[in-house]
């Protein structure tokens, strides 16, 4: 959980109701840009930051579980941080040793909740750089991402722990569908086409281990 503007973002970030009705398409489009420019030969790694012990800071394990589903055998993008195994304050340090230790010079797209002004409440921002979890409770943790989707669930500024317990379970299951559709669409488009660094660099042993198959057929089925 952070505080609004409470990341190292370079330029003015990207910023969508989630109401909207092309919401999950344009965070969509501008995930599918980023990975593009930044990622197109790297493994994806997505860590959803969160607790389902507090419903506002529940929308990362949310946006995990929902996501995970939907790319468990998807052999370039991984994800972290669900319901049932979160990412938090405790483990998040330890989370990125492992995301360090088992992946070369991975894209890494951190989704946290987030609190800011009334007005902004519902707003789900895309910004280049990592964010600080934990800001909007005054926690100091470390920094992740290359880039980070928030989700900006409630009002901040006072009783930051009382407003994520009181925070409408309703807006955050609504902000996590938006957020796991965009992030699933601009996945997704972003390997249609096999990126020749990424499949060279994979050996036929992880092809098999990700898909029991070891052919660029069986990864994109549609080519």
């Amino acid at each position: 959980m952070l505080r609004e503007n409470n990341a190292k973002t370079s330029g003015a970030p990207f910023k969508v109701d989630h109401n909207e009705p092309r919401a999950a398409q344009s965070l969509a489009e501008r995930l599918f840009s980023y990975v593009q420019e930044h990622g197109p030969a790297r493994q994806v790694v997505i860590v959803c930051i969160g607790t389902d012990r507090s419903t506002g800071d529940a929308l990362g394990p949310l946006v995990g579980s929902k996501l995970s589903a939907r790319v468990d055998d998807h052999p370039f993008v991984t994800v972290y941080g669900t319901l049932e195994s979160p990412v938090h304050a405790v483990n998040l340090k330890d989370t990125i040793q492992e995301i360090q230790g088992r992946y070369t010079n991975p894209f890494v797209i951190a989704v946290d909740a987030c609190l800011g002004q009334i007005q902004s409440v519902g707003l789900v921002t895309i910004g280049n750089g990592p964010l600080k979890p934990g800001a909007g409770v005054n926690k100091v943790l470390p920094e992740v991402g290359n880039i980070h989707v928030t989700g900006i669930v409630n009002v901040g500024g006072f009783m930051e722990y009382f407003v994520l317990q009181n925070t409408r379970l309703s807006i955050v299951m609504r902000m996590a569908d938006c957020i796991a559709d965009g992030l699933h669409q601009a996945v997704t488009h972003a390997f249609a086409v096999p990126h020749p660094v990424v499949v060279d660099e994979l050996s036929n042993s992880h092809l098999d281990a990700k898909t029991n198959k070891g052919t660029v057929k069986s990864l994109f089925p549609f080519l």
